[in-house]
């Protein structure tokens, strides 16, 4: 197991914004267990990393360790069965099962995050969520046990597993459907070309900023109330997508939050709609 008594937060995310922390790297599911049991029966709380996707970091050196799944690797296909461990990132298992004419996940292409994150918030993308082909999910449960749980289990909803609350994904498993491998990465081309067209990704983010409301979206709300292109600091609302809060240069954690507050005031003031947070926040005094 990798340990990191003061690791750099801004290499451990996609927003490149964050201070230091502890950071424990097991290397198996066995030494991940062992690891987050050893830190419970010490009394020392933790937060799960998983590839940083979804996640803005605190500018301060964070109080408790982070416990990592990027050492969780390990894949495999039987058949039109899928495993993969927490920490496998999302888009190269999805690349992985198109060139191999399994279809069931290809419009998922380009969600950045680990396959743990993903099951998490039940990620998503046109029209198309990481629990539609799932059977189950191999989870740490609060109380130290490993666990597999049926797809049924896990109350997936939007952006949400709430049966799998208090949990942490070790794995999971899908069953596929057979296509033509051909057809299949058409149509993940397809969809890498669209996200290339429509979102910032030539600028560091963590991705959609809010939760869609119901009936509308988070975007279009923030863009009619005049925030496209708005900036606090190093961080903008992006004049691409104005559901992306994207980092320019130099961005801290301070401007992110700023910004966003911006963007929910003025939407409550304008349209009478709070917006709900999609992102993780890991700071020195808050934790969502």
């Amino acid at each position: 197991m990798r340990h990191f008594s003061a690791a750099n937060l801004k290499c451990l995310c996609t927003y490149r914004i964050g201070g230091t922390a502890e950071v424990f790297e097991p290397e198996t599911i066995d030494e991940f267990v062992e690891t987050a049991s050893r830190l419970r029966r010490e009394g020392r709380p933790f937060w799960v990393l998983g590839g940083g996707a979804n996640t803005l970091f605190g500018d301060a050196h964070l109080p408790f360790p982070l416990l990592s799944t990027r050492g969780l690797q390990r894949w495999e296909v039987r058949g039109t069965e899928v495993v993969a461990e927490a920490g496998v990132w999302l888009d190269r298992l999805v690349a992985a099962t198109v060139r191999r004419g399994l279809g069931g996940l290809e419009k998922l292409s380009g969600i950045p995050g680990s396959v743990g994150g993903a099951v998490v918030m039940n990620a998503g993308a046109y029209g198309a969520e990481v629990s539609d082909c799932l059977e189950s999910v191999t989870v740490l449960t609060p109380d130290g046990a490993v666990r597999t749980m049926p797809r049924a289990a896990c109350g997936f909803g939007y952006r949400a597993a709430s049966g799998l609350a208090g949990a942490i994904v070790l794995a999971a498993r899908w069953r596929l459907v057979p296509g033509d491998p051909a057809t299949l990465q058409g149509q993940r081309r397809q969809i890498l070309t669209r996200r290339k067209h429509s979102q910032p990704l030539e600028f560091p983010s963590a991705g959609s900023v809010f939760k869609r409301p119901p009936g509308d979206f988070a975007s279009r709300l923030v863009d009619a109330a005049g925030l496209k292109g708005a900036r606090v600091g190093g961080a903008q609302v992006s004049p691409k997508h104005a559901g992306f809060i994207v980092n320019i240069g130099g961005a801290s954690c301070a401007d992110v939050l700023a910004l966003m507050e911006i963007c929910r005031t003025t939407v409550a003031e304008r349209f009478g709609v709070h917006l709900e947070l999609e992102q993780r926040l890991c700071t020195e005094s808050q934790l969502f």
